[in-house]
C-alpha cells in the first residue's frame, strides 16, 4: 500500500449496521492513500467487534477511538480522533453517510493550502436505507437515482447531488444558496488549522457544533471552497433522541459569540484554557 496522506474522521455511537455500509463504501474509493479514526462516542462492544472483523476485509488501516458513553459528547470525541490523526490533512463524515466512489478523489482534488471543503449530503428515506447491501454499495447502485426510486426514493430537484458530471456540479455548487461551511457530514481541512483553533468547542453538544469549528477557522484566516455537488455521500436515516432544544439555544448562544467577537480559539477545545504565546 502507498503511504496514507489523507485521514477519515467517522463519527459513530451505536450505530453498527449503518457503520458497516458506510466502511464497504471507503473499502470501494478509487483514491486509496487514506487511514480511517472512527470517533466512537460510548458505543457498545458490537462496534468494537464490527471493527475486529471489518479490519479484515478492508484495504485501509481503521483506528478505533472510544471513550465512555456519557450522553451526546460528539465535540470531546471528535477532538480526541484529531489529535490522533497521522497525516496533515482530514476529512470529517459520519457513520450513516456511505460515500461515492469519487469521495475522496474529490476532497484530495480540490483541497488548497488557506481553503476548507464544504460538502453535503443526500438524504435517503428509511426503507431505502435498509434495503442498501455491500453489493448494492461496491456495484453503485445504490448512487443510481432510477434503482433508488425503485426503492422508495421520491422524485426532486436534490436528486441532481447523484447525477452531475464535472462542469454540471460546478455550475450547481456556484448557484447554490447554501453556504460553504464546516459540515460534520461532509467537510475537510488541514490538520494544522484545527488544531490552531483547538478544534471543536467541547460544551456544545447537538446542534452547530460543526458550523462553529467552520466559523472559527473562518475568522482564523481560511476561506471555504463549495463542492456539495462534487463530493457525494447517501444519508442513511435514522431517529435523532440527542435532538433537544435546549442544546440547540445553548450552542446558538456560543456560535453568536464566536461571531460577534470575531473568536478563532475556543478554551474548551483539544487544550483546555486561553491560548498561551509560544
Amino acid at each position: 500500500m502507498s503511504a496514507i496522506d489523507t485521514s477519515i474522521i467517522i463519527s459513530t455511537y451505536n450505530s453498527p449496521e449503518w457503520l458497516e455500509k458506510v466502511l464497504y463504501g471507503y473499502n470501494n474509493q478509487a483514491y486509496r492513500m487514506f487511514e480511517i479514526v472512527i470517533a466512537d462516542d460510548g458505543s457498545s462492544d458490537e462496534t468494537k467487534q464490527l471493527l475486529e472483523r471489518m479490519r479484515q476485509e478492508v484495504f485501509y488501516p481503521i483506528i478505533h477511538v472510544w471513550h465512555e458513553d456519557s450522553g451526546f459528547q460528539k465535540s470531546q470525541i471528535l477532538n480526541k480522533a484529531i489529535v490522533t490523526c497521522n497525516t496533515p490533512y482530514i476529512i470529517m463524515s459520519d457513520g450513516d453517510c456511505i460515500p461515492r466512489k469519487d469521495f475522496v478523489e474529490q476532497h484530495v482534488k480540490f483541497r488548497e493550502e488557506g481553503y476548507f471543503l464544504s460538502g453535503g449530503y443526500f438524504m435517503l428515506p428509511m426503507e431505502t436505507s435498509t434495503a442498501i447491501t455491500r453489493e448494492d454499495i461496491y456495484s453503485e447502485r445504490c448512487f443510481d437515482v432510477s434503482w433508488l426510486k425503485k426503492q422508495g426514493l421520491r422524485a426532486s430537484f436534490k436528486n441532481n447531488k447523484l447525477t452531475s458530471g464535472t462542469f454540471k456540479a460546478s455550475v450547481l455548487n456556484a448557484i447554490t444558496p447554501t453556504n460553504a461551511s464546516w459540515n460534520g457530514h461532509n467537510a475537510s481541512g488541514w490538520k494544522e488549522d484545527i488544531i490552531a483553533i483547538n478544534g471543536f468547542d467541547e460544551r456544545m453538544q447537538y446542534g452547530g457544533q460543526d458550523r462553529e469549528l467552520g466559523e472559527r477557522l473562518v475568522n482564523y484566516g481560511l476561506k471555504s471552497k463549495q463542492i456539495r455537488y462534487n463530493a457525494v455521500v447517501i444519508h442513511l436515516d435514522h431517529p435523532r433522541g440527542y435532538k433537544n432544544q435546549e442544546s440547540i439555544d445553548k450552542n446558538r448562544d456560543i456560535r453568536n459569540q464566536t461571531q460577534k467577537l470575531n473568536k478563532t480559539w475556543t478554551p474548551f477545545g483539544i487544550v483546555k484554557g486561553e491560548r498561551t504565546s509560544t
